[in-house]
């Protein structure tokens, strides 16, 4: 199956004093990318989860400016490990890649703060819809 993939409008907001979107917007639109995925593959409101982000590196290839109008941010599962996921992604302008990205989320027990099996109807859903 095709990544999940959601397209971003770049805000003038986003835009730094060099006239590109600045680094740290490139962590908040692969926020809203997981923040979707929650949505549509997860079927819950992500601010309902028990999950957090516990490590994100992003690799930049190549500057985002406003006169791009738009990101597609790609959401793919890397790895699937008993608490926690760890997904792949690419921040994309039309066909080039601007950014890839490893972000690693975590389930969280919410009484403990320990992590815990990530629950078993969203690794079936994750599952189900990367064809693992």
């Amino acid at each position: 199956m095709a990544p999940y993939t959601v397209d971003i409008d770049v805000r003038f907001r986003d835009i730094d004093a060099l006239g590109h979107v600045n680094n740290a917007v490139y962590a908040t639109y692969i926020e809203q990318a997981r923040t979707r995925y929650f949505r549509d593959v997860l079927e819950m409101d992500i601010s309902q989860s028990s999950s957090v982000l516990a490590s994100i590196a992003i690799d930049f290839r190549r500057p985002i400016e406003l006169s791009d109008g738009d990101v597609t941010v790609t959401v793919e599962l890397a790895e699937l490990g008993r608490s926690s996921a760890t997904m792949a992604h690419e921040v994309r302008v039309g066909d080039a890649v601007a950014a890839t990205a490893e972000a690693t989320i975590v389930s969280l027990d919410p009484d403990t703060g320990e992590p815990t099996p990530i629950p078993e109807d969203h690794r079936a859903a994750m599952e189900a819809y990367h064809d693992l």
